[in-house]
Parts: C-alpha cells; sequence; structure tokens
C-alpha cells in the first residue's frame, strides 16, 4: 500500500516582491503552486497510492472569489480513477475561523475535526488516520497533547501542522516535542508547516515533506511530498517525491578574480547555466549574489549594467528570471586601508557609517517600521522586514565605493 504526504500547497499564494522585466517568465512563477498539485495527482494516480495526506494550509487564507476551490475539487475529482482517498485537516492559513466560503469536497475526502482530534478508519486499508485542524490561525497549545491512542490491528498514522519544538522562520503554532509524537505509538506522523523537507525520526517515523512548490527566494531547492509505501504492519519505506514546477535557487560567487565588470559576468553565466541544468528543464527563479574584494567593486556597486546584464544571460539561458542581484564584494582597498595612512576625510567618514550601520541605528530604524505595520499579521510584517538588512548593506556599499574614490585610491589598470 502506497500513501502519498503531502502539506503546504498554499494554493494560489501571491508572490510578493517578484521584479518584471521583459522576457521574464513571471507567468509561470505566478502559477507554479496550482501545477504542482497538478502534478501532485498526476503522481497519485500514476503510483496508485492508496490515500493522499494533506498537512495543512491548502490555502494561503481566505479567497475573494471560488476559482481556487474549484481548481481543487477539480484535481481532487481525478483520484475517482483509481479510488484513492484525502485526509486533509486545516493549518494556520486556511484556518476554520479564516474561511468564508467553502465547498463540498467528494465524500472520498475527509476532513479531520477542528474542536478536538479525530479519527478516520479505513478497514478495507487496515488503516487509521488521527488528526486536528486548526479552529484559529494562532494556535499555539499542544494538539498533540489529547490525540487518541494506538488502534490495535491497524496502521496508525498521524497528522497535525505543527512546528514541533520550533524551526526558524516558523512561527510556534501548535508546539510539540518528538517524545509527545512517539509516546502515541504510532506509526507515522504526517506533519506540515516547517517548508523545508525533514525527516525527523525514523522509530516511529516524524516527517516533514515541505511544501509543495517554493514560492521564494527562501524556499530554495527541490519541493514536493513524500510517498510512503507500507505493508501490512510497518512503514517500510519514505521516499521524496519531487513535484515543483519552478526551481528556486541562491547563485553566490567569490569575485577576487575579477579585475572588470566582464570577469564578473563571465562568472555569473557559468554558475546561472549550472544552476539552471541543476532545475532539470524546470524554469529557475534566482537570486545571484557576487561577493569578495576585487577590483571591480566600484564597477559593480555604481552602475545598473550589472544586475541587467545578468537578466539578460537568464534570458539567453531560457526560462531563468533572475529575482534580484545582490552586490556584496568589498574593495581591495577597504576602510582599515585608509585608517592606517591616516587620512582625516576617511577617518570621519568610516566613523559616520560605523555609527549609521550599528545595531542601535537599525533598531531604531525596525522599531519604526513595526510600529507603522503594527496593524498587520505577524508573518506578513516579517516579510515585509526582511529585506532591510540588504538595503542597508546596499547604502553602505555605494557609499564605501564613493569614500574610497574620494580619498585617492590607486586606479585600477
Amino acid at each position: 500500500m502506497k500513501i502519498l504526504h503531502a502539506a503546504d500547497l498554499h494554493l494560489d499564494s501571491p508572490m510578493r516582491g517578484l521584479v518584471e522585466y521583459d522576457g521574464a517568465p513571471l507567468h509561470e512563477v505566478r502559477r507554479a503552486s496550482r501545477r504542482a498539485f497538478v502534478r501532485l495527482i498526476d503522481l497519485a494516480l500514476e503510483q496508485r497510492v492508496a490515500v493522499v495526506l494533506l498537512a495543512g494550509d491548502l490555502y494561503d487564507g481566505d479567497f475573494r472569489d471560488f476559482s481556487t476551490a474549484l481548481f481543487l475539487a477539480e484535481q481532487v475529482a481525478r483520484l475517482q480513477e483509481t479510488g484513492a482517498r484525502v485526509v486533509w485537516l486545516r493549518g494556520n492559513h486556511d484556518a476554520e475561523n479564516r474561511f468564508t466560503r467553502h465547498l463540498r469536497l467528494p465524500d472520498y475526502v475527509f476532513e479531520l475535526p477542528t474542536e478536538k482530534p479525530g479519527s478516520v478508519v479505513f478497514e478495507d486499508l487496515g488503516l487509521v488516520v488521527h488528526g486536528q485542524g486548526y479552529v484559529n490561525r494562532d494556535t499555539t497549545e499542544n494538539l498533540a497533547l489529547h490525540f487518541p491512542g494506538r488502534l490495535g490491528g491497524l496502521l496508525n498514522f498521524g497528522l497535525l501542522h505543527t512546528a514541533l519544538e520550533g524551526r526558524e522562520g516558523h512561527l510556534p503554532y501548535a508546539p510539540c516535542t518528538v517524545s509527545d509524537l512517539s509516546a502515541l505509538g504510532y506509526d507515522y506522523w504526517a506533519l506540515g508547516h516547517v517548508h523545508k523537507r525533514e525527516i525527523v525520526a525514523a522509530d516511529p517515523y516524524i516527517v516533514f515533506p515541505g511544501n509543495l512548490q517554493g514560492r521564494n527566494v527562501r524556499e530554495i531547492g527541490p519541493k514536493g511530498a513524500m510517498l510512503v509505501d507500507c505493508d501490512d504492519s510497518r512503514v517500510v519505506s519514505v521516499t521524496p517525491a519531487i513535484v515543483d514546477q519552478v526551481r528556486w535557487a541562491v547563485l553566490e560567487l567569490r569575485l577576487e578574480r575579477a579585475h572588470h565588470i566582464d570577469d564578473a559576468l563571465e562568472h555569473c553565466s557559468r554558475g546561472l547555466r549550472s544552476e539552471a541544468a541543476a532545475a532539470e528543464g524546470r524554469p529557475l527563479a534566482c537570486r545571484v549574489r557576487v561577493v569578495g574584494q576585487t577590483r571591480a567593486h566600484r564597477e559593480l556597486v555604481e552602475s545598473d549594467r550589472f544586475m541587467n546584464e545578468v537578466r539578460a544571460m537568464g534570458l539567453e539561458i531560457g526560462a531563468v528570471y533572475v529575482e534580484s542581484v545582490e552586490v556584496r564584494t568589498e574593495s581591495e582597498h577597504n576602510f582599515q586601508g585608509l585608517l592606517g595612512r591616516g587620512d582625516p576625510f576617511a577617518t570621519a567618514m568610516a566613523e559616520l557609517l560605523a555609527d549609521w550601520a550599528s545595531s542601535e541605528r537599525k533598531d531604531e530604524l525596525h522599531s519604526l517600521l513595526v510600529r507603522d505595520l503594527s496593524g498587520l499579521p505577524q508573518e506578513l510584517v516579517r516579510e515585509e522586514l526582511e529585506g532591510l538588512e540588504l538595503l542597508l548593506e546596499d547604502v553602505r556599499g555605494l557609499l564605501e565605493a564613493r569614500l574610497l574614490d574620494a580619498s585617492g585610491s590607486p586606479e585600477e589598470d
């Protein structure tokens, strides 16, 4: 018997911060969540899975119309071909109290309750699925403490949307421990909420499949579900099933050997082609970051040419969307060298920049922005502020380049 475990579909999730430029494959990026779900259903049919488990956040929040729900219903209806069943629950993004619209799904789709844990028993499969969804988005109690004990004579699966004891970048919803889950004696825990694939434990299996499709540059690498192979009494194997339709990546390149902007562009061309090959035919959405001390530093930070040339490379390679270009290089002549020469102007500017970029100044600016955004959901505030550090670094790099030029640093060959 095969079971497909997926989570965090975030169907039709808005792709914030995408920059449009001529030729950019933005349509493919924006529709990727739907196409990944189509591929998931394709896989369920190909593998003739018995049950599809969806561990929360099918939707990204309440929707303005029924098109997202109709799309989900259309795809789930395809499972009639093989008789597969679906068991799902609500997570923080599709919690019961967030939805004003609802579509009734077929009778082979089972939603677990939100007020207390429930169980769905499939006698013909020798399987029971226990779980509880969210009434409220901000569910901070340990739901696992109230789950029922193991039912004898059946494979026992637990379905839960949780951060466990905490995972970086994820709010601590439905917190619990590995010990809490193991104590219930289930054979497999199908978890959701954490967008990075992780097999937390193997006895019993406690698994995050990650989200179905990367949505931004924080969600890089292959994405998909877990294919769980079982016999009558145990879980035999757990295998990643990659279904993402757009691959996200961060390409970081060191430019110590780059003397001019054209050298840097050559490095980027090789790197982008390598990332595109690793995406195995999928469109690639990539952030390019260049670092290191280089003679090309001033050219890189003071001209838009570098960013636009890199984006043009992506178009030449084909279906490569360059999300942003971060210049984190340094001049071969840095502040310490200037200070060593005792240049009064450089000394004064270095002190000014150090103060402006200090943690106190950053905290002050952060507090000001948080105050103005205080009416927004906590997750959205975090997303909106995540680029603050990068913005400060961009400004600092530009000022450093200008300062070094003003100080009389020798011209490069």
